[in-house]
């Protein structure tokens, strides 16, 4: 790719939305634009909850605003378990439970929801690996996930219905997710075959289908298949990440509105903007701590060193095709997952990603303009491998986000979770737990990993925990 071609790809750059600091407990009337609503009160970090001299009131400290963070915070808002622990005693939620139990869940983010890593994510989702077999655990997760979706959706759209005196026009500046599937061609002769064989054993609800060059022009004209072999993803999904967050944290305030005119106990959620030097911070205040900061987790100084995850920077391009040019790429059309994937979100507007920088440290989200036409350089001739018109599109934009890349087992790149308190020193009434290692598949995980963390904290026991999620704490090496 000549440099005069890359250059003139970059426009001013327009950067993807960086999140935003918001709290607010209840929403009498949710607007439509979910920035705007979400911005309606600034807590301090210095400000104090309501609840904390409350009887009979649990707090919870979830540090972290990405997938993890808001799929924990909605599963304990949901209290899907039938027992739950209060100042370290185990009740039955329905027979023992106190019945004015308050409830109080802080979540903290220094860069807001969706501020790092989730929220320039590429968004697309499936639950298969790139030789198209099922992923551990995947219908599991694929079925959560969508779930998680659907609510969100449904959030967005009851804030229309909710003020008819608004212009909600649904648009694709306000689109959360594209249901128009997601299409792998096959790069080599050898990987052509691996996902022949592979496609037949396939989830009922996410299914794959094999096709040649002829049987994709039907929907995807502008694609090429290099090796005449491809599949298709129909069910398979593409997700704005930094909407689906807001509105998931909205969804969350919703239900604290929700259960606080059912139940005696106040339920309260707050998002500060504050960092921690140390977990110790949180020993006084919570009954327990959970930690989803992702790569930035190893920073914590009772966790330096201790995680088996490596860093990973990866780099985004926002890009537009010009108004004077005409091959609009068709809203039925799927997004492409090859050696660059391509994360169609209207006619004229894509994201591709994505570059690998190992064991990088530097978590700024801004890029500068040599790192972008590095990027693109990387990033453009793998792309137009598989759509040539790429290259008539102008660049509007790049951010970087850090993953937490866990190790690799038999059973492929598992996530990590767990009590960790043997890792903070001292007496305290709080317990420490950890969720981390989503590496590149945090939008597939979130919410059954979520879920799970929920059922641990409620119930204090490690034990409701897959063993295959806590089994890194029994190893000491780390992965090189």
């Amino acid at each position: 790719m000549h440099t005069e071609l890359l250059l003139s790809m970059m426009a001013p750059t327009l950067l993807l939305h960086t999140g935003f600091y918001a709290v607010h407990r209840r929403n009498p009337n949710p607007n439509f634009n979910i920035r705007s609503s979400l911005s309606s009160q600034i807590i301090k970090p210095s400000s104090s909850s309501s609840l904390k001299s409350q009887p009979n009131s649990i707090r919870y400290a979830v540090l972290g605003a990405g997938f993890a963070g808001l799929s924990v915070v909605w599963h304990l808002l949901e209290v899907k378990t039938s027992l739950i622990c209060v100042d370290n005693l185990v009740y039955n939620v329905v027979e023992q439970a106190p019945k004015d139990l308050h409830l109080c869940i802080d979540l903290y983010d220094e860069v807001g929801i969706g501020g790092g890593a989730s929220g320039i994510s590429g968004g697309l989702l499936h639950p298969y690996s790139p030789k198209a077999k099922l992923l551990w655990r995947g219908a599991d997760c694929w079925r959560e996930c969508l779930r998680l979706l659907n609510i969100a959706e449904t959030t967005v759209a009851s804030c229309k219905s909710d003020t008819p005196s608004l212009d909600f026009k649904r648009d694709a500046n306000e689109t959360i997710v594209w249901r128009r599937g997601i299409f792998r061609p096959a790069t080599t002769l050898k990987n052509a075959d691996v996902l022949s064989e592979s496609a037949h054993n396939c989830l009922p609800s996410c299914k794959i289908e094999l096709m040649d060059e002829d049987g994709a022009q039907s929907f995807a004209p502008h694609l090429c298949m290099p090796f005449n072999s491809a599949i298709f993803m129909p069910q398979a999904v593409n997700v704005h990440p930094q909407r689906y967050l807001q509105a998931l944290f909205l969804s969350c305030k919703n239900l604290v509105k929700d259960l606080a005119s059912i139940d005696r106990g106040e339920k309260e959620l707050c998002l500060y903007q504050k960092s921690f030097n140390s977990l110790l911070e949180l020993a006084d205040d919570y009954d327990a701590a959970i930690i989803c900061f992702g790569a930035k987790a190893d920073l914590l100084p009772e966790l330096c060193g201790k995680l088996p995850v490596r860093t990973c920077r990866g780099i985004v391009t926002h890009l537009n095709l010009p108004t004077d040019m005409g091959d609009d790429y068709a809203d039925d059309s799927p997004s492409v997952l090859s050696d660059a994937w391509l994360a169609f979100q209207g006619p004229r507007d894509l994201i591709m990603g994505s570059t690998w920088d190992w064991r990088s440290r530097n978590y700024l989200t801004r890029v500068s303009e040599k790192e972008t036409l590095t990027a693109l350089e990387e990033l453009l001739p793998k792309a137009s491998v598989v759509f040539p018109s790429i290259n008539k599109w102008k660049l509007a934009g790049a951010k970087a986000g850090v993953r937490a890349m866990p190790p690799l087992t038999p059973l492929g790149s598992v996530p990590l979770m767990g009590s960790v308190d043997y890792a903070i020193s001292g007496n305290h009434k709080c317990k420490y737990w950890l969720l981390t290692g989503l590496g590149s598949r945090g939008l597939l995980y979130h919410g059954w990993l979520g879920k799970l963390m929920a059922q641990a904290v409620l119930s204090c026991d490690e034990g409701v925990l897959p063993h295959e999620l806590t089994s890194w704490k029994n190893k000491t090496a780390l992965p090189t």
